[in-house]
């Protein structure tokens, strides 16, 4: 529901076909869509999991088929890298590659599993976000 309202917004009308998971992962498998919308978690604070899965050449869960191996480079340099602010500009320009490629696009962020920290100011959720609106987590400690 959440992607054909968001759809109806730039004037594309869908029709929602619900099915059971164990009849849509065989069909997406097969490329039987147009477009598709699946829930897809990993890691909730590093985006190793996700890129392998979601990315890589020859994944299981590449659900797209994308394989560039430009990306999958940069996608194994991030995992190796030690260093936080070399491995930040590294997953950033993953980022802007996979947008620029429309790899997969991202539709709505879920905020279920989100939390900051007490000193963080002015964090704004999503709006289009598919869970419920005033969560608010926070992790860590205020030390």
């Amino acid at each position: 529901m959440l992607l054909i309202d968001q759809l109806k917004q730039i004037y594309v009308e869908g029709e929602l076909d619900v099915m059971d998971t164990s009849v849509w992962f065989p069909k997406i498998a097969r490329g039987e869509y147009s477009i598709g919308m699946n829930l897809t978690a990993g890691a909730i604070d590093d985006p190793d999991v996700n890129f392998y899965e979601s990315y890589a050449c020859g994944s299981e869960r590449n659900y797209t088929k994308y394989c560039n191996p430009e990306v999958e480079k940069l996608i194994d340099q991030q995992s190796r890298e030690t260093d936080l602010e070399n491995r930040r500009n590294l997953v950033w320009a993953i980022e802007r590659k996979l947008a620029e490629d429309v790899a997969r696009p991202i539709m709505t962020q879920g905020i279920a599993g989100l939390c900051w920290q007490p000193y963080v100011k002015g964090f704004v959720l999503h709006h289009n976000s598919s869970t419920t609106i005033g969560v608010s987590t926070t992790c860590g400690s205020d030390k």
